[in-house]
């Protein structure tokens, strides 16, 4: 990393933690517009390609947490703030600001029940609003 400069290292970090809040809200907000949808009788909310990357992106995220393991976008971040000599999770207004909306303090264990408990009301999203798979019409 060090073909890069400190500055690019810092926007980077912001930019990696942009994407994260992204994803975070793809998860949670993703469910309840399931959810929602579910009820409302919205289409989209049965397509099989999102909600199977949603489904897969929750096991991931609670396997990580069961393990113990940092995610992935949480190590890049914090290596690209070293690399910008910033404290990890410390530094631009985007990085305070985006990192207060999705790292908490609490004990491992709480975010092990959290994650384990969302992704099992996301394994039951499927049962309850079960995505549809298109089928590719003949001759095509």
């Amino acid at each position: 990393m060090s073909a890069i400069s400190p500055q690019l290292a810092a926007a980077l970090a912001d930019a990696v933690l942009a994407m994260h809040v992204g994803v975070v809200a793809f998860v949670v907000l993703g469910e309840v517009l399931f959810l929602i949808g579910g009820w409302r009788g919205w289409a989209w909310v049965r397509r099989f390609s999102l909600r199977i990357t949603h489904l897969l992106l929750m096991v991931f995220v609670a396997g990580q947490a069961w393990l113990g393991a940092l995610c992935p976008l949480t190590m890049w971040e914090q290596a690209l703030r070293v690399h910008a000599g910033q404290a990890a999770f410390s530094g631009s207004f985007i990085e305070h600001w985006l990192s207060r909306l999705i790292f908490f303090e609490a004990p491992s264990w709480a975010f092990v029940a959290a994650y384990m408990g969302f992704a099992l009301l996301v394994l039951l999203t499927w049962r309850w609003v079960p995505p549809v798979r298109r089928r590719k019409a003949r001759g095509a």
